[in-house]
């Protein structure tokens, strides 16, 4: 089995965070969002592992080779964002056999296992969603098989929603496909979707079958980010158990790092704070704070706080970068 993770993009939405590193990067519920991601296929016989990089890619080496060991691991970069099948187009030559593919911006709880018994040549894991029209979609026929994927959709008719993440028995299926794809120039609003390709693979035969989730979560914008780092304190992430710091209180679920001084203060719930970070004389809640910061007299709700930033001062809702320093009298 193979893993492939497209993880090229700028994250914008994360901004500032993101000036400084890359969005899988970002820490939720105690460690980077890729951490989660990579965890999750613990259980399956990877056998190669393939990044495609792009902005502060070498971040993302770093880490993953500093803290995962997979038989092959490989960094492909890609340097123009012609979107998602564009992406994976630059790895075809790695791409063979059985694969998962998944988008960083995916955190899902639901039965991966179903890829070891299924027929199909295919699977895409969705969820159901009141408005559809952001996303790509599955439309299902009487048997339940896909029949068609849609990207970013004009009407709320079908709701089953892509989640980015994906099961392929043969992936040279889909290499011949996203080449059909370019040669054609089929796009969507500018981009090459991956949806796109897959509907090729099924103009030509392919049996698709669609895996409902229990659970998606994305890190792709702060609201998000604090959304899933809420599910994940309150789904196991939280080590909060036997945190009694002298002088202050902390509230499950949290996740409280190494070193962490907590002096006068309350934090928690839902907090996530990092190594060497230090609150005094503060409420922290529903935040996460970087390695190194600090928080001084000051009530920081829904924020996050970057690496080795200062906050001192009153209330406010913030989200401010590493190695800054916000004073607020």
């Amino acid at each position: 089995m193979k893993l492939v993770i497209p993880l090229a993009g700028y994250g914008t939405r994360m901004r500032p965070h993101t000036y400084v590193r890359p969005k899988p990067l970002i820490n939720v519920a105690g460690k980077p969002v890729l951490a989660h991601i990579l965890d999750r296929f613990q259980g399956f016989d990877i056998e190669e592992a393939i990044f495609i990089v792009g902005y502060m890619g070498d971040q993302i080496a770093a880490y993953v080779d500093t803290h995962y060991r997979f038989p092959i691991t490989r960094y492909v970069e890609q340097t123009e964002l012609k979107g998602q099948a564009h992406a994976l187009w630059l790895a075809r030559e790695y791409l063979s056999g059985p694969l998962f593919i998944i988008f960083v911006d995916t955190i899902a709880d639901g039965n991966l296992d179903v890829v070891r018994d299924t027929d199909a040549d295919g699977i895409a894991f969705v969820k159901e969603v009141e408005d559809p029209r952001r996303f790509g979609i599955a439309m299902t026929d009487a048997s339940g098989k896909i029949v068609r994927f849609v990207e970013k959709p004009d009407t709320t008719e079908h709701r089953l929603a892509l989640i980015g993440l994906y099961w392929l028995r043969e992936g040279r299926q889909l290499v011949e496909a996203i080449e059909e794809l370019l040669a054609r120039d089929i796009q969507t609003k500018g981009e090459y979707y991956l949806a796109d390709a897959l509907q090729l693979m099924i103009d030509h035969g392919a049996v698709f079958r669609p895996q409902e989730v229990e659970v998606w979560k994305d890190c792709g914008t702060i609201e998000a980010t604090l959304d899933t780092n809420q599910y994940l304190l309150a789904h196991g992430s939280a080590n909060d158990a036997h945190v009694r710091p002298p002088r202050g209180l902390v509230l499950s679920p949290s996740y409280i790092g190494q070193n962490v001084v907590i002096e006068g203060a309350v934090v928690g719930p839902y907090a996530t704070v990092l190594d060497g970070a230090v609150i005094r004389d503060a409420v922290v809640r529903d935040a996460i704070v970087g390695e190194g910061a600090t928080i001084e007299k000051a009530l920081v709700e829904h924020s996050i706080i970057g690496p080795k930033a200062r906050v001192r001062g009153r209330f406010q809702r913030l989200n401010v970068a590493d190695t800054s320093w916000v004073e607020l009298e």
